[in-house]
């Protein structure tokens, strides 16, 4: 079957340039909510998933979903420090943080709505354990004071969060004297402080989790045996980054969800408006379809030219509302973790599965939408459309 040549379909597309536009624009608009959905729920697991560490190890208490409704004992958390696979520092100290975390709720800057904020008493091992975070202003907190430090999304997202300012929390003020960024990790929202201070300023007997760094790439299995032998602990050690990455499947796939059935309905309007568009095409080029039926071509032909058009119309938009998606990656937001409760700062993130999602939506939507007029083109007669023009 002889085919009709590319460049005359993408001609007509032309000919017909404004009608062309607004409809492309209509499907840009759909393809833009729909990639916009997929890049916040990848940000959402990106942050989380590079939050973790994958020779750190997190213990919980058995059953505990979160690190805010854990209790780790000072008993347990002793016993899980003298583990023979955990790592030493430079100078011989363990590389073990035992860490409380609690919720504070803050007065978002501009607004001054309350918004809970993640607070995390560690040991002095505990920013070694996170490389990814590096102190950008001030200093580090001192162990046994009421110092704290604050991660880059709460200085700029939070009042009263610059260094030298207090915060009032526990019962007592606490003194701002650091700044940390997090290379754009969960961390990057939370506030650090002492450990046993914290304990003592929220009343905990426990402490939420304990985390530790591995001694040998290959010594989770062992650790993990040694836990699970020792009826004392009933807790659940897991990699950092597996914890993490747990962490964000329940939020990334409500929104992943959310935000698909809304981009279906959308799709909808899209899909009519190109139908709309391709019978239009139709009606005008009766007598042109009998020219192109009269030299030859057949209706396979025909239905093909007319559903490619349609195609490339809705690949014209996807690209439109691709681009305008690539744009939200220079936008900070933030929402709230359905796991801790807290705030947590993220960027939206485009990746090549995201972009290939969102051309196979948008092509689809041109089929759905092209099927029809093509068909009903390709089903003309000759003389009929003759006639006509």
């Amino acid at each position: 079957m002889r085919a009709i040549p590319f460049s005359y379909i993408a001609r007509n597309l032309w000919v017909r340039r404004v009608t062309t536009l607004l409809t492309a624009a209509g499907m840009a608009l759909v393809v833009y909510t729909f990639a916009t959905v997929l890049m916040m729920s990848e940000g959402i697991r990106a942050t989380l998933v590079a939050t973790g560490q994958a020779d750190n190890v997190l213990v919980l208490r058995k059953g505990a979903g979160a690190e805010i409704n854990s209790g780790v004992d000072r008993v347990q958390a002793s016993i899980l420090e003298s583990l023979p696979g955990v790592a030493t520092g430079r100078v011989g100290e363990l590389l073990v943080s035992k860490e409380t975390v609690v919720l504070n709720s803050l007065p978002k800057a501009g607004t001054g709505k309350p918004s809970n904020v993640t607070m995390r008493g560690m040991g002095q091992a505990g920013p070694a354990l996170r490389p990814q975070v590096k102190l950008v202003e001030g200093r580090w907190f001192r162990a046994g004071t009421a110092e704290i430090v604050v991660g880059h999304a709460v200085a700029v997202g939070f009042e009263g969060t610059r260094i030298g300012e207090t915060l009032r929390f526990g019962g007592r003020d606490w003194l701002i004297v650091g700044t940390f960024d997090a290379a754009k990790t969960a961390f990057d929202s939370e506030i650090w402080g002492d450990a046993d201070l914290m304990m003592q300023s929220f009343r905990r007997s426990a402490f939420s989790t304990v985390v530790f760094r591995l001694g040998s790439a290959d010594g989770y299995a062992k650790v993990k045996a040694a836990i699970e032998g020792d009826p004392r602990l009933q807790v659940d050690a897991k990699p950092e980054i597996q914890f993490y990455e747990e962490q964000s499947e329940g939020l990334a796939k409500f929104i992943r969800i959310l935000g698909t059935v809304l981009s279906v309905i959308f799709s909808i309007g899209a899909i009519v408006g190109a139908m709309i568009t391709m019978f239009a095409a139709v009606a005008q080029r009766t007598g042109e379809i009998g020219t192109l039926r009269a030299l030859g071509f057949r209706r396979g032909a025909v239905l093909l030219a007319f559903l490619s058009e349609s195609l490339l119309l809705s690949l014209v938009g996807g690209v439109l509302g691709l681009l305008g998606a690539s744009a939200m990656q220079a936008v900070d937001i933030s929402t709230t973790n359905f796991q801790t409760f807290a705030e947590l700062a993220f960027q939206f993130k485009l990746t090549p599965g995201i972009v290939l999602q969102t051309l196979v939506f948008s092509l689809v939507m041109g089929f759905v939408g092209g099927f029809v007029p093509a068909w009903r083109a390709a089903r003309l007669k000759i003389v009929d459309c003759l006639r006509a023009a």
